[in-house]
């Protein structure tokens, strides 16, 4: 089975991941559901592309616990870029 991942924005902060799963069920099993609390966002993972695809076209940009909804494909995580200030090829200043 091939599963596809899909970001949901614009989550109303009280939607519960059992209501979101029953909202996108309709269009397919629902392989997982991931809500990061307090973040206005989450991931619904489709059991197929298809029903991914279904799923995206049909419920971007609508009504959802009060909130229109933003579905995309999930992209993969970027990696982290280390930030410190520095490269390692200059010494930092010193005062000696």
């Amino acid at each position: 089975m091939s599963f596809k991942k899909l970001y949901v924005g614009n989550l109303n902060f009280k939607t519960t991941e059992d209501k979101l799963k029953e909202h996108f069920a309709p269009f397919g099993e629902v392989a997982s559901v991931n809500i990061l609390q307090g973040r206005g966002f989450g991931f619904v993972e489709m059991a197929t592309p298809e029903s991914a695809q279904e799923a995206l076209s049909k419920l971007n940009g609508t009504e959802f616990d009060g909130r229109r909804l933003i579905v995309n494909e999930a992209k993969p995580r970027a990696e982290k870029k280390d930030e410190s200030r520095f490269d390692g090829g200059e010494k930092p200043f010193r005062k000696d």
